[in-house]
């Protein structure tokens, strides 16, 4: 599989991840069916199938439940195999999200995300935004917060999952990293992605698929990797079936445009 240069931070990663909230939660999700959560053998077998289709990237967060602790135990002699993309800022107990923003709660959470995932650093660690993007933003003391984090070698790049076109420049700003929302349906973001092109900084894009509400799941993945800006988008599946198909029309796409010479 493709794999991109996300902006300028040295991390390359393939133009289809695999996003693991399903792995650890099934309670207050958007997908347009319900699921029961895989077992342990089902999910190693996930993993190991993305790993054959070239999926080199894993995003997770402390809200999705139990799934930086079971990617932990699933991942053990692994962990150079896979870029994983992290959060922090929102939580999820008994079916409530909440969110803290503060520098202090920021330190625990990533030190927890180490002990769960069983390793000593994340490759991208995002701000897992409530939607008031500028606000969060503004924060300088948490912003030097995730910067101290990579002076301390806790993680490699930076970043936030935003809700707004203006968050997502406002990050790309001022730091390496944005995690947008971007499809044919919505392109109310675009100008993140435009900003990154100019700015060289990296996008990895979410809901590509409406939450799986898409009709056309091969034309939304390759509308979102048709525009420059974009390095790869996150998509979350407990289906070998479903992955596969999704690979496969990336990777059509992409040699129809190698051999047009495009």
């Amino acid at each position: 599989m493709e794999r991109r240069p996300l902006g300028q931070t040295g991390i390359d990663i393939s133009v289809l991840g695999l996003g693991t909230v399903k792995f650890g939660r099934n309670e207050g999700v958007k997908y347009p069916q319900t699921f029961e959560i895989p077992e342990d053998a089902a999910l190693r077998n996930i993993l190991s199938f993305a790993r054959e289709l070239g999926i080199n990237a894993l995003d997770t967060a402390p809200a999705y439940g139990t799934s930086e602790e079971r990617l932990g135990g699933l991942l053990k002699g692994q962990r150079a195999d896979w870029v994983i993309i992290g959060k922090a800022g929102e939580e999820f107990e008994n079916g409530i999200s909440s969110h803290d923003f503060t520098p202090a709660h920021f330190e625990m959470s990533l030190e927890r995300s180490l002990k769960r995932l069983q390793t000593d650093y994340i490759d991208v660690l995002l701000i897992h935004s409530d939607g008031n993007d500028l606000d969060i933003l503004g924060r300088l003391a948490l912003i030097e917060k995730l910067q101290d984090f990579k002076k301390r070698g806790l993680v490699r790049a930076i970043g936030a999952s935003t809700k707004t076109p203006e968050g997502g420049i406002k990050t790309l700003a001022l730091m390496d990293v944005v995690m947008a929302t971007y499809n044919p349906e919505y392109t109310v973001e675009r100008p993140v992605l435009d900003y990154a092109v100019s700015h060289h900084k990296g996008v990895i894009l979410k809901k590509a698929l409406s939450s799986g509400h898409t009709q056309n799941p091969g034309e939304a993945l390759n509308f979102g990797l048709s525009h420059p800006g974009a390095s790869g988008i996150i998509v979350g599946s407990i289906n070998p079936a479903h992955l596969r198909a999704n690979v496969q029309a990336v990777s059509r796409e992409s040699l129809l445009s190698d051999s047009s010479g495009v």
